[in-house]
């Protein structure tokens, strides 16, 4: 075991034999602004658990308090954790059972368009070519769901996008990817299904491409009707489509979750692709 691995996992020892539970250990949290990016060291400054950025298309009032970031230790055999995720192939891991919350104050002037791009970094972790960690997100008290758009070597660098907050897992998820991408899919229709009725037609159409190119295993016609449908939300987005997340959260940012929910389920049909169920 490498010297970066082996010293997150003796600080979180050290947390857990401290308190004697994961489940009540705040962990410190120090933040940084700079443009639209936000980085969050997770842990002791000198030996961190986490580094979590935070890239913002184009955000309004970004600042350390605005974005209103917590972290704690979860207990892996919490009832009420348990039921947040939606099947039980979805598993917190022992190396890393860190959530992140960020909920921004409704005072704080947070106010951001389209989406924010999100990555977990932890040494905690080993990677390894077709992981299956996953970055899982969750309204405050609510069901967890995918969210990943890459996972990548460092050890373990956990990315997703997103059209809001407020609460993040890494996981290991043990599901068939095609059940996964239906659970996705589902998702991203249940999406269009709430836009303006005139915009319904043409995103429904692109899925649609999408779940045909899918069902014949024609990958790169499935990956390209995805990237048809991301570049459409992102043109109607400001116009046809609201775009925007306000900490008042009096707003549906539909373009940016349709553009996340699209780069989710291209990682998972790449996956698909590249892995196999």
């Amino acid at each position: 075991m490498s010297k970066w691995l082996s010293f997150p996992r003796l600080m979180l020892a050290a947390l857990l034999l401290w308190t004697g539970t994961a489940a009540a250990q705040v962990v410190p949290v120090a933040t940084t602004v700079s443009g639209n990016v936000a980085t969050v060291q997770v842990g002791a400054p000198t030996n961190p658990l986490a580094e979590v950025t935070l890239t913002f298309d184009d955000a309004d009032g970004l600042s350390a308090s605005s974005l209103g970031v917590g972290a704690r230790l979860v207990n892996l055999t919490d009832a009420t954790l348990l039921t947040r995720l939606p099947n039980n192939l979805l598993q917190p891991d022992g190396a890393f059972p860190l959530l992140i919350t960020i909920e921004p104050p409704a005072t704080g002037g947070l106010s951001f368009h389209r989406t924010v791009h999100v990555e977990v970094h932890t040494h905690a972790l080993a990677y390894t070519p077709g992981s299956s960690y996953r970055l899982f997100k969750a309204p405050l008290n609510g069901s967890f769901r995918d969210i990943t758009d890459e996972v990548a070597p460092g050890s373990v660098r956990a990315r997703g996008t997103t059209g809001g907050f407020s609460q993040f897992l890494v996981l290991t998820d043990l599901r068939e990817t095609d059940a996964v991408i239906a659970t996705k899919t589902a998702w991203l229709r249940s999406r269009i299904d709430a836009l303006p009725a005139a915009e319904q037609p043409a995103f429904d159409a692109l899925l649609d491409g999408f779940q045909s190119a899918l069902a014949t295993g024609a990958y790169a016609d499935a990956i390209a009707a995805l990237d048809a449908f991301r570049a459409r939300a992102a043109d109607r987005a400001g116009t046809a489509l609201a775009d925007q997340w306000r900490a008042t959260r009096d707003t549906d940012n539909q373009a940016g979750e349709l553009i996340a929910g699209a780069a989710t389920l291209k990682f998972s049909t790449a996956y698909l692709r590249d892995y196999g169920r």
